[in-house]
Order: structure tokens, then sequence, then C-alpha cells
């Protein structure tokens, strides 16, 4: 199982965030860390722009998205500016994709969510076209019809993931991309759930096994702060509140929340975690770093000591 992090803007003024993204990614490939995947927040920075950035401090990493949603662009567009981005890092780009939720396509953007399936079904086939360049991509399904000439094309085999959590988008993944990017999947969805059904398809669509990425919040405590990091967990990172999509994935597995899916504890606690994981299937673990104090001061203490801890963990799964 590969071993990566998050890093993304989070919280800060603009310029402060560009500063602190940069210096996480340094640490994450000093650290021998895989990945690093940046999340798309709605609210805030782009996050292919910020891997473009990330590439420049780096040499060896791998560097995703996780995940652009489709609506808010052409596939087209998106295709540009994705091997664009993967030929400025040299071929190190793992494109994350996904439809997102209505919350966001819907309630934020305007635009309509129904059928985002096959939405996603028909921008993958311009994505998977794009990848086959210089040349024209000439694609013409249900959504797009697309005769582009395109001079750009990939430096390397740019990996494309999606955002796949119900069994309609699982074999979509399965059959169309290299694999899948999760969120609110504990060690049971994914084993009895996920793994299954994108294997499956991917096999009988002639494609090597896919990729499985897990997203899992991380905290090095004390086992008498298991529960508070479980609570902050909760608190901060409580999208299945309002994401049916999530919902349904969270009623595939034991877990009620992301706080009871988090790897939390002490670092016999987090390698344990770590390795129920890799067993149920996943060969990317992405590590949502969830520091936990009262004060600036001790989140930030508490964020240090847990990125050392796991840095050092990784090393026993490799």
């Amino acid at each position: 199982m590969r071993i990566g992090v998050m890093v993304g803007p989070e919280q800060g003024d603009t310029a402060r965030k560009v500063d602190r993204m940069l210096k996480d990614v340094e640490w994450a490939e000093a650290a021998g860390f895989d990945t690093v995947w940046v999340p798309q927040i709605p609210t805030d920075f782009d996050a292919l722009t910020a891997v473009a950035l990330m590439g420049t401090r780096t040499s060896r990493i791998e560097i995703g998205t996780a995940v652009v949603p489709l609506q808010a662009q052409h596939p087209i567009a998106l295709a540009r500016q994705s091997l664009s981005t993967h030929a400025a890092l040299g071929g190190r780009l793992a494109l994350g994709v996904g439809p997102s939720h209505h919350w966001i396509v819907q309630d934020m953007l305007g635009l309509p969510y129904d059928k985002p399936a096959k939405l996603t079904r028909d921008y993958l086939e311009v994505l998977n076209a794009a990848q086959h360049g210089p040349g024209s991509v000439d694609v013409e399904n249900d959504t797009f019809t697309v005769h582009n000439p395109l001079d750009i094309a990939p430096v390397a085999p740019m990996p494309i993931l999606v955002a796949a959590l119900g069994p309609v988008m699982l074999r979509i993944a399965g059959e169309h991309t290299d694999g899948t990017i999760l969120w609110m999947a504990d060690e049971r969805a994914i084993g009895e759930h996920v793994v299954p059904r994108i294997t499956k398809a991917a096999a009988e669509a002639g494609r090597p096994a896919p990729r499985v990425v897990a997203g899992v919040p991380v905290c090095l405590c004390a086992p008498d702060e298991v529960d508070i990091a479980r609570e902050r967990a909760n608190r901060i990172l409580a999208e299945a509140e309002i994401s049916p999509n999530y919902q349904r994935l969270l009623e595939q597995g034991e877990a009620k929340d992301i706080g009871e899916m988090a790897i939390v504890g002490d670092e016999e606690a987090i390698l344990a975690g770590f390795r129920r994981y890799r067993d149920a299937g996943v060969t990317d673990l992405s590590m949502r770093l969830l520091p936990i104090g009262n004060t600036r001061d001790e989140l930030v203490a508490s964020k240090y000591r847990t990125r050392e801890v796991v840095a050092e963990l990784a090393k026993e799964l490799r």
C-alpha cells in the first residue's frame, strides 16, 4: 500500500495558503511519502493550480487532485489544463475527478445534477480520447459533441481516477479509469463493497487492477484523547450530514460517522489502522492529518507530532 498525505489550503489568507502548501509538499517528499493529494474545496484554491505550484518544489512525489468536479468545466478545458499540469510536473500528476454533490453543483453553481453517472461516463470518454494526442479529439455521445484539435500530449501515462461511491459509479470507474478515490469509506465498505465491484468491472473491461485511494483522517494522541480526536473529526469533517452520496456509502460499512472511521491513538493503534485498510484492498492511503488541541499552538504541535510519527510508520508498510 502506498502512503500519501492530503495537502490543501484550509484556513488563512491566500498568500499564507500558498506558502503553507508549498512547505507541506516539500516536507512530504523529503519524508519519503509516495503521494500528495490536493482536495478541491468548493470555496477555495484551485486544485490543479496548487498541483502545478507544488511541482516546482518537488522532483519525485506523485501529486493528485481529490477531486476536480466535472460539471464546472468542459472536458476539453479540463484535458488541456490537466495535460499541461502533467507536463509541468514531468509526468507526476494523478488526475482525480468526480461528479461532486448536489449541494455543490445544484445549490452553489446553479447547474443540473440529474444523471451524474451518465455525465461521468460521457465526460470520461472525452478525457480518455484526449490522452491519445496530439491530434483531433473526436467524440460524440449523448452529452458531448466534440471535434477539437489538441496539440498537447501526455508526457507519460496520466492516471485518471474517479470518485466512485455507488455500484454504477464503481462499474464506470473500473471500465474507464485507473481507479477510484474514496472519502467516508471504512474498511468494511472498501473490502466488501468497493474493491469487489471495481475490480470485477476492470477485469471484464480488460483493464489492469484498479487503484483504490482511501482518504482517512489520522491523529496521533494518547489513549485518553481518542474520544476528543473522534469528536473533532465529526465537527470539522462532517460532509456526510448533508451529502446523501456519503450517507449511502456509510451504510455499506460499520462506522456511523467520519470520527468512527478515523485512525486515532498511539503509534501502535495507527499502524494497526494502516494495516486494516491495506488488508481491505486499499492500494493508496491518503491521510488527512487531524490535529487536536485547545489553542493554535497546541494544534500546530499536534500536527507536527502526528506527521513525524506517520512518516516513520509508513516505512513499515513498504
